[in-house]
């Protein structure tokens, strides 16, 4: 059988199948049902990708309005795209209650074979951008807050004046970007990546000290008080060492970012936990003497084989190794 379709561009440019036309020697003995067949298949060949990454998020997330901030659209356009996938595929993918929307097994099964689809659209623009030969380019960059702000933003000037067709996007965040749906192209990260498609190195070592303002490093040991972090993150090392030093001392501020927690001890509220880069170069602040000796952490850089083989990603590489380097390096002398 020779089927020939013909096309159409719908609103947005893309071009989208609209009629099948089969010449002698169908298999279809009945028009009638060759008819619906090749009405079916034009159907399929309408979906639009769009509508399956929005129904994917949906489907991965669990909500309308988790999917619109991933998205960055808003609750009405996930519901658009759901409903339009569902149009085209003439399969019902949720079953909308009241105050929540579930899948059904149509729907998971979907999802399933979206996500393949999305993972393998991630990877073809992975390998694409490994392989472009423009200067210009946009890297983004994620890290911890504090190694974004404090170690990297300093020296991005220095960068650009060297690399100026390069754009890096910095992302300080302390939740795990998702690498592998495009949020990030680098990853400076306090712990070894256990996703064995990425490349990872270990550039640095975050050392950890314990920091009080002149006046509170003046009381008596045992009448120290503490800031800490919340309790979220109770099982960070630093967390856990700190906690280790209490003996019956109260922390009395608890704050979720290093930031909040050094303005604190600043005002001299009462000794914190900070990364030796941190606090070292604060005129603010001295440290105290502790009777064990502080953790430390491996910084790692990540990244996927296909970007690492861009001469720009590896000037980015190249440049967050030393802007680590700087602040934590990975001799022991520190």
């Amino acid at each position: 059988m020779r089927v020939t379709c013909g096309g159409h561009h719908d609103r947005d440019g893309h071009e989208k199948l609209r009629y099948c036309l089969t010449a002698q020697g169908s298999p279809f003995s009945d028009a009638r049902k060759f008819h619906c067949f090749a009405q079916g298949m034009c159907n399929y060949a309408r979906m639009d990708w769009q509508d399956v990454r929005h129904f994917v998020a949906l489907a991965r997330l669990g909500s309308f309005s988790a999917a619109a901030r991933e998205l960055r659209v808003d609750h009405a356009t996930v519901g658009r795209r759901v409903a339009a996938l569902e149009a085209s595929l003439d399969v019902r993918l949720l079953d909308r209650l009241p105050r929540r929307a579930l899948l059904t097994d149509d729907g998971r099964a979907i999802a399933a074979l979206g996500a393949s689809m999305e993972d393998a659209a991630v990877q073809i623009e992975r390998r694409a951008r490994g392989a472009g030969a423009s200067p210009a380019a946009t890297v983004r960059v994620s890290a911890s807050p504090a190694v974004a702000a404090r170690l990297i933003a300093p020296r991005v000037a220095r960068f650009h004046e060297k690399n100026p067709a390069i754009t890096l996007v910095l992302s300080g965040v302390t939740e795990t970007v998702a690498m592998d749906r495009g949020e990030a192209d680098l990853a400076v990260r306090l712990s070894q990546p256990k996703d064995p498609e990425l490349v990872a190195h270990r550039i640095g070592i975050m050392r950890f000290g314990l920091y009080a303002s002149p006046d509170q490093a003046k009381v008596p040991p045992e009448s120290w008080r503490f800031i800490a972090y919340d309790a979220p993150l109770d099982n960070v090392p630093q967390q856990v060492w700190l906690k280790s030093l209490l003996v019956g001392r109260p922390i009395i501020f608890h704050a979720s970012d290093l930031f909040g927690q050094q303005e604190a001890a600043r005002a001299g509220m009462g000794a914190v936990v900070l990364p030796c880069f941190m606090g070292d170069v604060d005129t603010a602040l001295v440290r105290l003497p502790t009777s064990s000796k502080p953790p430390v952490r491996d910084i790692w850089l990540a990244t996927y084989p296909d970007l690492k083989r861009s001469a720009k990603i590896r000037s980015v590489m190249d440049f967050l190794r030393g802007a680590i380097e700087l602040g934590c390096p990975r001799s022991e002398q520190a």
